[in-house]
């Protein structure tokens, strides 16, 4: 099978190679994806899991990517509750061999049931978000939240889920991301190049996905008691009297059907903004140029 693989963790994304791969076998309770899109998430070339296994072996060449959308092809033995034929889409484990490839070994427990009338396109875009805003935010009705990259992949799911929970949303990004921002539901935008962040006062939950100065600055401006979540690594400053909490989002079956239900009923906007063919996935995670929203690699046509 054709797969990008990575080998050198300084290299980042210019390090990726298409190479062909040994279709992987089923293990106990896996089950075989055969993939039609996958998303790809370039924070996770910094990540551990990325290059050693559990035990913090080497595993490389490893295969990035882990959010998927495809169609079952094989059950490992003991697999319960998917069938051979069956769209599904999920979250591959981090440290296992991920789904920038025509097929991946997945455990059952990381799919959920992907409805016909959903797209695998959209399917690969949706599995990130939600954990950090409902487990770790622990976001309620009336509470205020600061969404870094409003306009991106991720804040823009970040901010239509928020807002849908009854939070108010304070979204940032660049003066060009303003109006895109706001058509996601956030009720105020911080244009982080002109705008001084520090005027948007006390707030209860930060999601951040930018790090560095940003995310200390935020820190500086939750109330007691709330919450800095952090999606790019370990946390560098912490709330005087709250929480940080860098997490790496697991796969739940049940939250995954959450998720994709509300894209169905038009609840929930996907924000794909680029779609590449797999022999093209080198070339568009090196592109030069600025692109919005989610890129999604089209694995089969």
């Amino acid at each position: 099978m054709k797969a990008i693989v990575v080998t050198d963790q300084a290299a980042g994304t210019a390090g990726m190679k298409l190479v062909e791969r040994p279709e992987p076998p089923a293990a106990i309770n896996d089950v075989i994806v055969q993939i039609h899109a996958s998303g790809f998430v370039p924070t996770e070339l910094a990540w551990p899991s990325t290059w050693t296994d559990r035990r913090d072996r080497d595993r490389t060449p490893s295969i990035p990517g882990h959010e998927l959308a495809g169609v079952v092809t094989a059950l490992g033995y003991g697999t319960t509750g998917l069938s051979v034929g069956q769209r599904v889409f999920g979250l591959a484990d981090w440290h296992r061999d991920g789904t920038l490839a025509e097929y991946v070994a997945i455990e059952a427990r990381n799919l959920a049931p992907l409805p016909g009338d959903v797209d695998f396109t959209v399917g690969a875009s949706l599995p990130i978000s939600w954990q950090g805003l409902f487990e770790h935010g622990r976001l309620q009705a009336g509470k205020s939240v600061l969404a870094h990259g409003a306009a991106g992949a991720v804040g823009s799911m970040v901010t239509q889920l928020a807002r849908e929970a009854g939070g108010y949303v304070i979204g940032t990004g660049r003066a060009a991301d303003r109006q895109k921002a706001l058509d996601f539901g956030a009720q105020e935008f911080v244009d982080l190049d002109n705008d001084a962040l520090e005027d948007v006062g006390g707030v209860d939950l930060v999601f951040d996905v930018i790090g560095g100065d940003i995310q200390k600055r935020s820190a500086g401006l939750i109330r007691a008691r709330g919450t800095l979540v952090s999606i790019v690594g370990p946390t560098e400053a912490r709330p005087a009297d709250g929480l940080a909490v860098d997490f790496v989002v697991e796969s739940d079956r049940a939250q995954l059907s959450e998720i994709v239900q509300r894209v169905r009923d038009g609840r929930l906007r996907t924000n794909i903004g680029n779609v590449s063919a797999l022999d093209d996935a080198v070339a568009t995670f090196n592109a030069t140029e600025r692109r919005a929203g989610k890129t999604v690699i089209r694995v089969r046509p």
